[in-house]
């Protein structure tokens, strides 16, 4: 199946289409990752923790939407007594949750997805691959002091720029494990990152630009 084919379906889904968020991932394992990464979710504030998730991975399904329409739209606020959350709030609750919270769930997600899909497999080994992406950032002076630009003899780009090096299973694009830092960061050092989340009894691809 064509990647493409995913990012086409993506592109197909509204906030509709989600008669409800934890039929996509279970509201436990929320809960635990956010306590085993020490933080605490405070049933009071009317954004809580464990809110801000789904409004992060809606984020990223949604991408047309801004975060303030996302949380709105999706109804995943507490009872209060205004309809809709003020901006200011939904970036203070992006504060609160840490990265590394946020680096659990995904693990302990694509581990539990990767265990319940019947992936083909060569010689008995799960088929995976690395590769690497760019990514631009907004322009903005914190942007430029923290990651790079892509330039040329000629010329630069008008964007910081993030590097993206992932590992997927390559039958049906899931996948296992991704690093993140400046577009000035060596790819081959990223893919380093990945030995550690790498699955037992798999076979990882690369292309030409890693073998060096």
């Amino acid at each position: 199946m064509p990647l493409s084919y995913d990012f086409y379906s993506l592109s197909n889904f509204s906030p509709d289409n989600f008669s409800s968020l934890a039929e996509v991932l279970s509201p436990e394992l929320i809960d635990k990752c956010l306590s085993e990464s020490g933080v605490a979710t405070l049933r009071k504030r009317r954004l809580p923790l464990d809110m801000m998730v789904w409004s992060i991975i809606s984020m990223s399904i949604f991408r047309d939407m801004p975060m303030r329409d996302i949380v709105n739209k999706l109804d995943i606020l507490l009872p209060g007594n205004r309809p809709f959350v003020a901006p200011s709030a939904v970036v203070q609750a992006r504060k609160r949750l840490c990265i590394k919270a946020i680096k659990k769930i995904f693990y302990q997600t694509q581990q539990q997805w990767h265990q319940h899909t019947p992936h083909p497999n060569w010689c008995g080994l799960t088929l995976l691959g690395v590769d690497g992406v760019v990514w631009r950032t907004l322009d903005t002076a914190e942007n430029q002091s923290e990651f790079a630009k892509t330039k040329n003899g000629k010329c630069e780009s008008g964007y910081p720029q993030v590097l993206m090096v992932c590992q997927m299973e390559l039958t049906s694009h899931l996948l296992t494990g991704a690093s993140f830092d400046s577009v000035s960061t060596n790819e081959m050092n990223l893919a380093a990152d990945l030995i550690e989340t790498t699955p037992d009894h798999s076979l990882t691809l690369f292309d030409k630009v890693f073998i060096r």
